[in-house]
């Protein structure tokens, strides 16, 4: 089988589900897997948020960074660098400090936030198309969150709708499975990083 022509196709048919959600599910969806996120001692004892700045078709992180300030923590987001497909992550205090760039995504205007070089006691939210029931994740393909896991020593978490979970997926050998996986529906940890 050829792994990649088939991860092209699992992320055509994902991208169209998520596409197709009905707005008002979508947000009442959102809405559980926040609400599972804040209960989890892993979000309660973490002082700093790593999470992506999210699209219309993924799960709203908008929300969560809100709650993240409400409770008092520090919240980062990626900054992508095209030349080696690797990412770091800048503090930000407000959405303000965002601007669109790498791939049309809100990125952090880097002048004005604070790069993260210490990552204790610091929880990364991850995105994904899909997971599988080991924690594995299909993202959009270009490595970025695969390479920064492989190197954060954090807690890692996966948010994603229980609709779109897997009982298994295509993985390589630089694939790193997340420690949680969030859904609306449950919370699930894994024992095998």
């Amino acid at each position: 089988m050829n792994i990649k022509k088939y991860k092209l196709g699992l992320r055509k048919n994902y991208r169209q589900r998520r596409e197709n959600m009905v707005p008002s599910l979508k947000e009442s969806k959102d809405r559980k897997i926040l609400s599972n996120l804040c209960i989890l001692n892993a979000y309660k004892k973490s002082k700093l948020i790593l999470t992506y700045v999210s699209k219309n078709i993924e799960v709203d992180t908008y929300k969560i960074i809100s709650k993240c300030w409400e409770d008092g923590k520090e919240v980062a987001v990626p900054a992508c660098k095209i030349e080696n497909k690797s990412m770091d992550f800048y503090k930000i205090k407000s959405l303000e400090y965002l601007e669109k760039r790498t791939f049309g995504l809100l990125e952090p205007i880097l002048e004005k936030c604070e790069k993260v070089f210490n990552f204790d006691d610091t929880l990364c939210i991850v995105p994904g198309f899909c997971f599988d029931r080991k924690g594995y994740r299909l993202g959009y393909g270009y490595g970025y969150y695969d390479r920064f896991l492989n190197r954060f020593d954090g807690t890692s978490i996966g948010i994603c709708y229980s609709d779109f979970i897997r009982i298994k997926l295509p993985c390589g050998k630089f694939d790193k499975t997340v420690d949680y996986l969030i859904t609306e529906s449950y919370i699930k940890q894994f024992c095998n990083n």
